[in-house]
């Protein structure tokens, strides 16, 4: 049988262009291509749109999950920890929370959180009982821990931005800088880990403790580090040129950052996918969920949840 090249020709162009797209497509019946306005790189249903679990928060931060998928959160304002379980049940965790606002769970199921009522780091056993790890930097208020990041070997990386909270009677930094610190695992003795950004922020690191990611939000830009085997950080190099709040990864290494939305990178910083969030800032987010493929989406006043086709890795 013959085939006409004029029918043929098209139609290859038409699967080159499907085999080089990320983006959802579709073809129309009556010729050329349907593409999805929506950025998903694979990595979630473009027909998907984030769920709201709740609306009545002041402003929600701090998301992190624990080992069986449970996610916590802070209501900082409010100064309260919640937990959003598995089954979709909200309760309280904690009370007098510390005005806490980012969170991660160590080894042991203890909640590390960033408790900047009185510039301290905490860390909560699984029944609410507190125990302050930092209570100041060779007898300096710290500028306000902001958020945190347990290492695989127990160590702590904690970022320091200075945001003059309305519960405090200082006016200024006691301090030289906002700068990342590293606490090694049984030591109650800060180590500056990079003194070299103008407010550092969101904070993760790889689930083999090798590479560490810290977004500068005034500089608008996110860094990548090696990890020493002493904690040190080495090889400092720009990922991203975007700032961010909290900040995630997932099971491919992409990275979350999180402001106007949700913005994903792939691990070689080259902008995938994008999550339109209805709320006016988009503070922090973490993978819950008993299978970890639930985004858990912190912003403004409200939670969200998106169901994902990747996983995530704390």
């Amino acid at each position: 049988m013959k085939i006409n090249k004029f029918f043929i020709l098209p139609f290859l162009a038409i699967i080159g262009l499907l085999a080089f797209t990320n983006s959802p497509v579709s073809i129309h019946p009556k010729g050329g291509i349907i593409r999805d306005t929506v950025q998903t790189g694979g990595l979630f249903d473009a027909n998907e749109k984030p769920q709201l679990i709740s609306k009545q928060f002041s402003f929600t931060e701090g998301a992190s999950t624990d080992k069986k998928g449970n996610i916590f959160f802070t209501d900082q304002p409010n100064n309260k920890i919640w937990e959003y379980s598995t089954d979709g049940k909200l309760s309280v965790f904690l009370d007098n929370a510390g005005r806490s606002n980012g969170m991660y769970f160590d080894s042991k199921g203890n909640l590390i959180t960033c408790a900047d009522e009185h510039d301290q780091l905490w860390s909560i056993s699984p029944k609410g009982k507190v125990k302050v790890l930092i209570h100041d930097l060779n007898g300096h208020l710290l500028n306000g821990p902001n958020d945190v990041w347990v290492a695989p070997n127990g160590g702590m990386y904690i970022t320091d931005p200075y945001y003059q909270r309305d519960y405090w009677e200082r006016k200024k930094s006691d301090l030289d800088g906002q700068k990342v610190y590293y606490l090694p695992k049984g030591s109650s003795t800060l180590e500056v880990a990079d003194a070299d950004l103008k407010q550092p922020n969101g904070i993760v690191g790889s689930p083999d403790g090798k590479y560490l990611y810290v977004a500068d939000i005034r500089a608008n830009k996110t860094f990548k580090y090696t990890i020493a085997s002493d904690g040190k950080l080495l090889d400092k190099r720009l990922l991203i040129e975007q700032g961010s709040d909290g900040m995630t990864l997932d099971e491919k290494g992409n990275v979350y950052l999180t402001g106007k939305g949700v913005t994903i990178y792939s691990p070689a910083g080259t902008k995938i996918a994008h999550i339109d969030i209805d709320e006016p800032w988009t503070a922090n987010l973490c993978f819950g969920g008993k299978n970890k493929n639930e985004l858990f989406i912190t912003a403004s006043k409200a939670i969200f949840i998106l169901h994902m086709k990747v996983k995530g890795v704390e």
